[in-house]
């Protein structure tokens, strides 16, 4: 059966107070929307309509990119005119039968088997509504049953007394059979106060057709929340990041403290895993077993072996080429590792290191302030505290080429392009120009003259 998914995302966020759309304000790393169109994408939708209006080619410019193999179709709502006008703005797009589910662009955290309840529960010939049962339910349209079947939508504006005691509230999602839809979205009528066309009009055209109009509930208030505002995206940030511990710790997942902790992406652990607090986790990094993340750092797009430790205030960031951290290796604190760093076991990388596009074999050691730029360095390697790897001639990227067992001594510079034999070492202070003969000693500094008897300058005496 044809599934299209529609999804409202016309709206202003006038309370975000942001010149930013909406549904690009990021949850967990993503914008609100991106949430949504990999749900529906899931669901193996034919098209995923989007309907967009404020700011409508910054929303789709971003979504082609963040989905480029989704199915994703844009209309445009100008002006906007009430949620059955958006829909109504999609009818071009929709199959002729099958069934359409009708999601919102700032509702993040709907998830996929709550909306593969719908679809099932539609199979083309029920108009379904998606609920939620709140302790206070204000703000939310009421739903009036007969029994299993629903009859009405009432506003909490213009619920009674008794009507508003009902816990069961409205989402403003659905699933609907689309044929049905289609005729019900042509008739909608903005005879109301604010002269707009309400989605929510078509129940009693399906009460009146004698279509089935019948109700599933949400697992809980966090997946139908939508934002409005800063204080509610901060507040569905915390819900979200505070499951996704819950997960974590489920799995064994050692949290020093589950309300400090941040997963913006794909967070994968092994076995006895320890995350101590305000780490931040992005794109998709994976932690072996045993290993030890300490606080403050910031991870993303890593591998890190079984029994690696990162002590505080280490920052990795792969990017697209991704970092590897091997087993037993020693990171931080303070160390910075970019993309194409690839560290083997037991590599120790100290304070203030930085490597980049790099490779460090097993046992390789730089502990201080140093630098490792496009090189290549063998097994057993101490890279000495200021030495750096001088990689770039202002056009054009260098490699250096370290082997096995090479000493390189404090405050050295490597001019690259240059290749140190195995065993070699560098005396401190050296400029190293030319490549290095295994087992050899090279020196490469001026020569040190003392003078006797010399006097520092002084300054001259302030006139009066």
């Amino acid at each position: 059966m044809s599934l299209d998914i529609v999804i409202m995302a016309a709206g202003k966020g006038t309370r975000m107070k942001s010149a930013r759309p909406k549904v690009l304000h990021t949850l967990a790393g993503k914008p609100l929307l991106q949430h949504v169109l990999e749900t529906g994408a899931g669901l193996g939708a034919q098209r995923l309509i989007t309907i967009t209006g404020h700011g409508a080619e910054a929303v789709e410019v971003a979504m082609r990119a963040a989905l480029p193999e989704a199915p994703l179709a844009f209309v445009r709502q100008e002006p906007q005119l009430g949620t059955g006008h958006a829909v109504q703005q999609a009818v071009p797009e929709l199959a002729e039968a099958g069934t359409t589910l009708i999601l919102n662009g700032d509702v993040p955290l709907v998830r996929a088997d709550t909306a593969q309840a719908l679809i099932q529960a539609c199979s083309g010939e029920k108009l379904v509504l998606l609920t939620v049962l709140l302790d206070d339910p204000s703000g939310y349209g009421r739903i009036l049953r007969e029994g299993h079947q629903v009859r009405a939508i009432v506003e909490h504006k213009d619920a009674t007394a008794a009507q508003r005691e009902i816990r069961e509230g409205y989402t403003g999602m659905m699933a609907a059979p689309t044929h049905h839809l289609r005729r019900w979205l042509a008739n909608l009528r903005n005879d109301n106060v604010q002269k707009e066309y309400y989605l929510t009009d078509i129940v009693a055209m399906a009460v009146a057709d004698g279509v089935p109009v019948v109700a599933t509930l949400a697992h809980n208030e966090t997946e139908v929340l939508g934002v409005n505002s800063p204080v509610q995206l901060a507040d569905l940030e915390r819900r979200y990041q505070r499951q996704r511990a819950e997960d974590l710790m489920e799995a064994g997942v050692r949290l020093a403290d589950p309300a400090r902790f941040d997963v913006r992406g794909e967070l994968l652990c092994g076995r006895d895993v320890a995350i101590d607090v305000n780490c931040i986790f992005e794109g998709r990094v994976e932690l072996g077993d045993e290993v030890s993340i300490g606080a403050n750092c910031v991870v993303r797009n890593a591998r890190i072996a079984a029994g690696a430790v990162l002590h505080p205030f280490t920052h990795i960031d792969g990017e697209a080429a991704g970092v590897e951290v091997g087993e037993g290796a020693l990171i931080g604190p303070f160390a910075r590792l970019r993309p194409g760093a690839r560290l083997g076991a037991e590599v120790h990388i100290g304070n203030f290191v930085e490597v980049k596009n790099s490779t460090l074999a097993r046992g390789a050691k730089a502990n201080h302030l140093a630098y490792l730029g496009d090189a290549t360095v063998g097994e057993r390697v101490n890279y000495g505290a200021g030495s750096i790897t001088a990689n770039y001639d202002g056009a054009n990227k260098h490699r250096t080429v370290i082997e096995a067992d090479v000493h390189i001594g404090s405050n050295c510079v490597l001019v690259a392009p240059v290749a140190l034999g195995a065993g070699a070492t560098i005396g401190g202070g050296s400029t190293i120009t030319k490549d290095v003969a295994p087992g050899s000693l090279a020196v490469a500094r001026g020569k040190q003259a003392a003078i006797t008897g010399w006097s520092r300058p002084v300054k001259a005496p302030k006139k009066s």
